[in-house]
């Protein structure tokens, strides 16, 4: 069964939004890398009850009245990859946590590049809040929608001023 998609403009650029069994499975970018994320086929549809509700979601967390999301979420990949993206789900609003601290959180404190591996391919981008993890000097590292974006996401969730990369 192929999964259902839709475009959504956004002060980081063009998101796709796509739905797996009426989940949200996936949050990608405009400059998404071939294969990060592996979905098999998309449909474009309008009118998914699961797409719509992420966008309005989405829509409230830009415009700074919303922080924590309420979706159903349709995560797929290793067992280790979702223990990493469930970690990134307890990361508060607002603040930031290492690699180091989330590979401790797992219960896999040696396991520091493969929890920045999983963190690479996090599909669910933004609601699941891999732009909350930096690097243990506290530098901004990679992110899959640009260091520009991360930045934004992290400047908006600060409550400053902000303005559209787009």
């Amino acid at each position: 069964m192929p999964c259902e998609y839709k475009l959504m403009p956004s002060p980081v650029g063009q998101l796709t939004l796509v739905a797996r069994n009426g989940k949200l499975a996936a949050i990608l970018w405009e400059t998404e890398r071939a294969n990060r994320v592996r979905l098999g086929e998309l449909v474009e549809v309008d009118d998914s009850p699961a797409l719509l509700q992420a966008e309005r979601q989405l829509n409230e967390y830009f415009a700074g009245t919303r922080d924590r999301f309420d979706l159903e979420l349709d995560f797929e990949g290793t067992e280790f990859q979702k223990k990493v993206w469930a970690a990134l789900l307890t990361i508060p609003f607002g603040e930031t946590r290492s690699y180091s601290q989330i590979a401790t959180q797992i219960g896999s404190p040696k396991a520091v590049r493969a929890v920045g591996a999983a963190n690479g391919r996090n599909p669910i981008s933004i609601v699941a809040p891999c732009h909350r993890v930096i690097g243990a000097s506290g530098r901004l590292t990679g992110f899959a929608g640009g260091l520009e974006a991360k930045q934004y996401l992290l400047t908006l969730e600060d409550g400053e001023p902000t303005r559209s990369l787009f």
